[in-house]
């Protein structure tokens, strides 16, 4: 952590610094999950209650695939660095978008094109902010302010709930004017936060466009490993597109985890040209404007074990996702009852969840909180175990038993919070790998691989508590989770490394 000049300012000054880059996490990460809940929670049901069929409300789903390629564009404000005008603009044009659709213009193609602008600008934003944040957080700061950016995400996406029962009660224009005022006073606020640090200082110049293009010229198998890389990052567009050549496979058991492959070939291909092209080339590549962030990251030591590990550490946790709220119906809990307690219960326990492992991280390093908080997030999955063996089948709205009750929701409880627990340490994790003069492009594409465990995670949930039933698919979970641990020796080194540059960097700007 950097410390001031003087004894007589540490005793001050640091606790100060400390609650400022929290309360801008804090606002920040509002301000990112705010967009998200909108588009899921509020849209829909805007739409649906003017009458828009259900087939048209489902294709906006397909304009969210902005924050999946979002990655396409991080370089760019990685380029121009102004995190804080990049935010401002966003939040301003999401204001806008809030006063087109405030007047109420039917379904047609302005609204398409209104909400189109309004996910793209979201993802900008959500790209400014991860990489402010990653600049102007120390190693040490990593851990709690994860806690707190987890927290106040929620609370972002619960705000656009909020707005949706506002709807009620004041009708759809002025609600959606409140939520453009809502923009234009985080916009405001933005500009004011801390500004950028000084890009860390870097022992190899960046190369510009054309010395990166001709570098990659020169070495076809490294060209051949990012095409791959990329088309693995982008193939979530098929799912959502649909197009008709592809429905005939979309149904195969493998085309999911095409996109994994595609990642994993591209990183040994990026292995084995590192050691088999010059390497001025590769540095030239590495250092491009361009495509020099996912060479940079997939040329680094352990980069395959670094993908596997990113892609299964939260497989545990993201195979039962899927499938709890079916559970719950399935065991005759009514809706109230699962929103209640699985949604806003669970709101609140995984925020306390999240704030306590970022402490533990902070406290215990990044490494020992991944296994052991890692290992709590696990263990959690044996609470829906032992609900789904105890729980019979019922049709929903059927009286529950007290003790059958006390069981479900002390599998949420347990779950939820342990879950914030896992999340904190695993976000401090990707945070902390980057190299921080790329780091809003280098965590833009680790979250796009991330995503990717999800995506495959909730497909398979489906097929596996349908054929294997809810307990044993639930106790099939909880093994999930341990392959990663036999990564975390390699995990180790590519943190240790980390850590040492992160020092470095720190030291040549005190």
């Amino acid at each position: 952590m950097n410390l001031p000049s003087s004894p007589a300012k540490a005793a001050t000054a640091a606790p100060r610094l400390l609650r400022s880059k929290l309360f801008w996490v804090s606002l920040l990460y509002f301000s990112e999950g705010f967009p998200l809940g909108l588009f899921y929670d509020l849209f829909p049901v805007y739409f649906r209650q003017q009458g828009v069929e259900l087939n048209k409300i489902g294709f906006l789903s397909l304009l969210g695939l902005c924050w999946t390629l979002k990655f396409l564009w991080a370089p760019v404000i990685d380029f121009t660095r102004h995190h804080r005008w990049w935010m401002a603009a966003a939040d301003v044009g999401m204001g806008i978008v809030m006063i087109v659709c405030a007047q109420e213009l039917g379904f047609g193609p302005w609204v398409w094109l209104a909400i189109g602008i309004f996910t793209a600008l979201s993802a900008t934003n959500d790209i400014s902010i991860d990489g402010y944040t990653i600049e102007r957080l120390n190693k040490q700061e990593l851990g709690l302010a994860n806690g707190f950016r987890i927290g106040f995400y929620r609370v972002g996406m619960l705000a656009a709930g909020i707005l949706l029962w506002l709807s009620d009660h004041v009708g759809w224009t002025n609600t959606y004017g409140v939520a453009a005022l809502i923009f234009f006073a985080i916009a405001a606020i933005s500009l004011m936060a801390p500004k950028e640090p000084a890009r860390p200082a870097r022992d190899k110049p960046a190369s510009s466009v054309a010395a990166e293009f001709t570098a990659l010229a020169r070495q076809p198998l490294l060209v051949i490993a990012l095409a791959l890389f990329l088309m693995g990052l982008v193939w979530p567009v098929l799912f959502a597109l649909d197009p008709a050549w592809i429905v005939t496979f979309k149904s195969a058991w493998w085309f999911k985890s095409v996109p994994v492959v595609l990642i994993l070939i591209a990183a040994i291909l990026f292995t084995r040209a590192r050691r088999q092209e010059s390497p001025q080339l590769a540095a030239a590549a590495a250092e491009g404007p361009v495509f020099g962030a996912i060479i940079s990251l997939l040329n680094r030591k352990h980069a395959l074990i670094l993908i596997g590990f990113i892609l299964i550490f939260k497989l545990a946790d993201s195979s039962i996702g899927f499938m709890i709220k079916p559970f719950w119906v399935d065991s005759g809990f009514t809706n109230t009852q699962i929103g209640l307690v699985s949604v806003n219960l669970g709101l609140g326990l995984s925020i306390a969840g999240g704030v306590l492992g970022g402490w533990y991280t902070d406290r215990v390093g990044i490494f020992r909180a991944l296994w052991v908080l890692g290992l709590w997030q696990a263990l959690s999955n044996l609470g829906y175990v032992i609900a789904a063996f105890l729980l019979p089948a019922a049709p929903q709205g059927t009286d529950i038993a007290p003790l059958y009750q006390a069981v479900m929701y002390s599998a949420s409880a347990i779950e939820s919070f342990t879950g914030g627990l896992g999340t904190a340490a695993f976000l401090a994790f990707l945070m902390a790998i980057v190299d921080k003069s790329k780091a809003t492009t280098e965590y833009a594409i680790l979250s796009s691989i991330f995503a990717f465990s999800r995506s495959i995670a909730g497909w398979a949930g489906g097929i596996g508590a349908y054929q294997m039933g809810y307990a044993n698919y639930f106790l099939l979970t909880f093994v999930l989770a341990f392959p990663a641990y036999a990564l975390l020796p390699w995990i180790r080194t590519v943190i240790a490394q980390a850590e040492a540059e992160s020092t470095t960097e720190e030291a040549k700007a005190d």
